[in-house]
């Protein structure tokens, strides 16, 4: 087996995983990444690890190539992401807000 980007964690960034695992609101993505990596520094292969933290293989396979070109950081956060762009820029967007929070006026119920 050819293990491309190999995971040896400090003992600081162990007991940073530690904590980081044993409890706190954390996201999901955040936790199953730091499963990951534990799993690997215990020298678990890509497959045994993506069956015991329940995600695919390229999840296994990408946290450990950011922790390798990153750092511990770098391996646990979220990349940004692109998103839609925005239709209407804040000066067009004002008054759609202010008169959607206006009274209605006196009349119809329609």
């Amino acid at each position: 087996m050819n293990i491309r980007y190999r995971v040896e964690l400090h003992q600081s960034e162990r007991d940073e995983l530690k904590v980081l695992l044993a409890g706190g609101k954390q996201p999901v993505r955040r936790l199953k990444r730091a499963q990951i990596l534990m799993a690997a520094d215990q020298g678990a292969s890509d497959a045994e690890i993506a069956e015991r933290v329940v995600c695919g293989m390229s999840t296994v396979t990408r946290t450990r190539r950011r922790f390798v070109e990153g750092n511990l950081e770098v391996a646990l956060s979220e990349a940004p992401r692109s998103g839609a762009a925005r239709n209407l820029t804040d000066r067009e967007e004002a008054p759609l807000v202010a008169t959607d929070c206006a009274k209605p006026p006196v009349g119809p119920a329609r």
